[in-house]
C-alpha cells in the first residue's frame, strides 16, 4: 500500500473507536489456549444504587473455589456485551495475563446506558456535597457497586481494583474519589479529565472537529434501554476527511445537514463555546483530593485523544493527595495501544522493543497483584516512563524528573532556532497569509477521522507550505533530552480579530538515517521530520478560557500556552525544529479569523488574515523546554 493511502488503514479506529470505540469495549484477545468458559462462571445482576436505580452488572467468577479472589471492576458507557449468562466475552480484564492469574472480573453498564436504568449524563459532574440518597454521581455509583460486590459475590477476598481506558478511564478516576474502603488499587488509563482544556474535543478552546463529529454521530444517538449497542455507521460518502469537513462549511451545518437535532450533546457543546459552568462542572481535576487507593495512571506519549487526561490526573492527584501512593506510566503508544498492541512502532517510527507487552507483564500485572493479592512490593517507581529517541524505559521518583533544567530557544531570521536571544532594537518578524479556504492539513495523506499516526507523522508536507513558519537548530553535536512540558511564548499580530496558533516540536532526522529493514513499503527515513509534540491555542482564549478577547488588528500581542509533556531525546546529528501555523485541518475546526462565536458563525465571517511572528529583542518569540543533563 502506498504511503499516501496508508492512513486508510485506520480511519475507523480514529473516527469511531478511539474514545467510543468498539475496539475498546473488548480488551486484548486472549490466546485460544486459555478457555474462559472452562475457567470462569458468568453471572448477570441488576445492582441497586442508593436512589433505587439498578445498574446492569456482569460478574465472572473463577471456578477454582479453593481460595478467595480479588475483584477487578470496569464501568463503561460503551456496553458490556455480549449479554446473557451463556454468552462469554472473548477476553477478561486489562490483559490476558490477569485473566490467567485469577480475578473476579466485574463489568457494568453505567447509569442510563444500554441495559442499566436511569439517566445518562456525559461526563457527569462530581457532587462534593451529597446529602441524601437522591444525590448521586459516578463516585457514589462506584461506592454502591463495590459495596454490593463485596457483600454479595461469593469467593471474593474483600479487595477491589478498578481500571478503564478513555471514557472508562474517567469512571475509574471518578470512582477513586471518596472511595469505598474495599477499593485498594485504581488504574485510570487515558482518562478523560476536562473536555474543554485539553481532552478529546477541545485543546485550549480549539475544537477537534472530526473526532467530536465522528464520535457523537454514533455515541450521541438516543437509544432506549436494551436497544442494540451500536447504531448504524454514519456514511460520509468519502474517505477524504479534509474535503468532507471543508465542504461542511460553517459549524451550524453539522446539525442542519447531518445530525438534525438527534444528538443532544452536540448541540450542548455548540451552545457552550467558552469554558463556562457547563464545562467547568465536567472538570474532574479539582476533585482528586484525599485519594486513598493506590493509583497508577497510564497514558501514551502519542495518544491523540487523552494525553492531557493521563498527565493531569496524575498531576492533580499528586498535588491534592500528597499522602496517596500515586504513580504514572507513559509509553510510546497511541490511544489504548498499551492494552491491545505489542507497542513496537507507530506509523513509520519504531521503538526498538515490544513496549506494550513489557507494560502488561512487568508493570500492570505486578501493580494489581501487589495491591489486591498481597504479593509484596512490586518495586515500581512513581514514574515509569519511556524515553523516545533513545527508546529506553526510565524510572524516576517523580514526574517530571528532578534534574530537568529550563532552556529557552529563540526564533531568529532565516529560520534559525537558537539559545541566543535576539539583539538589536529594530522590529523583526516573519509573516504569512492564513486563508480559511485553504487550511493547512494535519497529515500528508487522507483519513476520514483523526488518524492515530498523526502524532508522529512526517511534517515535510507542512514545512514546504508558505503559510507555515519553520525554525530549526544547527545539527546537534550531542544528544539533547527534553522532558516535561513545553511552553510556547509567542509575540504575534494578525490583521484579523482572532486567530489560531499551532506550534509543533519536530525531530529532523539526518539525510543519512537508515531505512527500516526489512522495508516492504519502500519507506525513506532520511530527512524525516517526526512530530514529537503539537498543540493549538485558540487566540481569543490566550488570557482566559472563560472570557475570550479579540485581537487588535496589527498590534503585537503575547500568546503563551503550555503544550503536553514529552520525554524525547534528539540524537546527535539530528536537528530540533519548530513549526508555526494558524490552521491544522480538519483536526481543528477552522477559525474564521474574526472575533465571533465560531459555533454560530456564518460563511461571511471567514476571512484571510496576515499573521506576523515577532523575533526582536523587545518581542522575542520563543519555546521553553525542560532539558535533562
Amino acid at each position: 500500500m502506498s504511503r499516501t493511502s496508508r492512513p486508510f488503514t485506520r480511519p475507523l479506529t480514529a473516527a469511531f473507536a478511539v474514545i467510543g470505540s468498539v475496539a475498546l469495549l473488548v480488551a486484548q484477545p486472549v490466546p485460544p489456549a486459555f478457555d474462559i468458559r472452562a475457567a470462569y462462571t458468568k453471572y448477570e445482576h441488576m445492582v441497586p444504587m442508593r436512589d433505587g436505580v439498578r445498574l446492569f452488572t456482569q460478574v465472572y467468577v473463577p471456578k477454582d473455589d479453593s481460595r478467595a479472589w480479588p475483584v477487578l471492576l470496569n464501568r463503561t458507557p460503551y456496553s458490556v456485551a455480549p449479554y446473557g449468562a451463556g454468552n462469554y466475552r472473548t477476553s477478561l480484564g486489562p490483559s490476558d495475563l490477569l485473566a490467567k492469574d485469577g480475578y473476579i472480573f466485574v463489568y457494568q453498564d453505567v447509569r442510563g446506558r444500554v441495559q442499566s436504568e436511569g439517566e445518562f449524563v456525559n461526563m457527569r459532574p462530581h457532587n462534593p456535597s451529597k446529602r441524601g440518597p437522591a444525590d448521586i454521581d459516578e463516585s457514589s455509583d462506584t461506592w454502591d457497586t463495590i459495596d454490593w460486590i463485596v457483600k454479595r459475590v461469593p469467593g471474593n477476598n474483600g479487595r477491589v481494583g478498578m481500571w478503564g481506558i478513555s471514557y472508562p478511564g474517567f469512571y475509574a478516576a471518578a470512582g477513586m474519589i471518596d472511595a469505598h474502603p474495599a477499593l485498594k488499587a485504581v488504574s485510570p488509563q487515558a482518562p478523560i479529565s476536562d473536555w474543554f482544556a485539553g481532552d478529546d474535543f477541545h485543546h485550549n478552546g480549539a475544537f477537534f472537529l472530526p473526532h467530536a463529529f465522528n464520535f457523537f454521530v454514533l455515541f450521541g444517538q438516543p437509544r432506549p434501554r436494551g436497544a442494540g449497542t451500536v447504531p448504524p455507521r454514519f456514511d460520509h460518502g468519502t474517505q477524504d476527511g479534509y474535503r468532507f469537513f471543508l465542504d461542511l462549511g460553517p459549524m451550524p451545518n453539522a446539525d442542519r445537514r447531518y445530525l438534525q437535532g438527534r444528538v443532544a450533546f452536540w448541540n450542548e457543546m455548540m451552545a457552550h463555546e467558552t469554558y463556562d459552568v457547563f464545562w467547568q462542572a465536567r472538570n474532574l481535576r479539582p476533585h482528586l483530593r484525599g485519594i486513598r487507593p493506590a493509583v497508577m495512571t497510564v497514558g501514551g506519549w502519542f495518544d491523540a485523544e487523552n494525553l492531557f487526561g493521563a498527565l493531569n490526573v496524575y498531576r492533580s492527584a499528586e498535588a491534592q493527595s500528597p499522602e496517596a501512593r500515586n504513580a504514572i506510566v507513559m509509553g510510546p503508544w497511541y490511544h489504548g495501544g498499551w492494552s491491545r498492541s505489542d507497542g513496537s512502532s507507530l506509523g513509520e517510527v519504531t521503538f526498538g522493543s515490544k513496549t506494550g507487552e513489557f507494560y502488561r507483564e512487568k508493570i500492570e500485572l505486578p501493580f494489581f497483584d501487589a495491591h489486591l493479592k498481597g504479593r509484596g512490593d512490586p518495586a515500581l517507581p512513581e514514574a515509569y516512563v519511556f524515553e523516545t529517541g533513545t527508546n529506553l524505559w526510565r524510572r524516576h521518583d517523580v514526574w517530571p524528573p528532578r534534574d530537568v533544567e529550563s532552556r529557552t530557544l529563540y526564533f531568529h531570521e532565516n529560520g534559525r532556532l537558537s539559545v541566543e536571544p535576539p539583539i538589536g532594537s529594530d522590529e523583526a518578524f516573519d509573516e504569512y497569509l492564513s486563508d480559511p479556504a485553504r487550511p493547512v492539513p494535519y497529515i500528508p495523506g487522507i483519513a476520514i477521522g483523526m488518524s492515530p499516526e498523526y502524532m508522529v507523522e512526517d511534517q515535510r508536507f507542512a514545512s514546504r507550505r508558505t503559510d507555515v513558519l519553520v525554525y530549526q537548530t544547527d545539527v546537534l553535536e550531542e544528544d539533547l533530552t527534553v522532558a516535561g512540558q513545553i511552553l510556547a511564548k509567542l509575540v504575534v499580530s494578525t490583521t484579523g480579530t482572532d486567530s489560531d496558533w499551532v506550534v509543533k516540536l519536530v525531530d529532523v532526522y539526518p539525510d543519512t538515517y537508515p531505512d527500516p529493514e526489512p522495508n516492504p513499503r519502500g519507506v525513506r527515513m532520511g530527512g524525516y521530520q517526526q512530530l514529537v509534540r503539537g498543540d493549538v491555542m485558540r487566540g481569543k482564549f490566550r488570557n482566559s478560557l472563560e472570557k475570550p478577547e479579540p485581537f487588535t488588528p496589527g498590534e503585537a500581542t503575547a500568546v503563551a500556552f503550555a503544550m503536553p509533556d514529552v520525554y524525547h531525546t534528539f540524537r546527535r546529528g539530528h536537528r530540533l525544529m519548530v513549526q508555526l501555523q494558524s490552521s491544522w485541518f480538519p483536526l481543528v475546526n477552522r477559525n474564521p479569523q474574526t472575533f465571533v462565536d465560531i459555533n454560530t458563525a456564518s460563511a461571511a465571517d471567514y476571512r484571510k488574515a496576515t499573521q506576523r511572528v515577532y523575533r526582536s529583542a523587545r518581542a522575542a518569540s520563543q519555546i521553553v523546554v525542560g532539558v535533562r543533563p
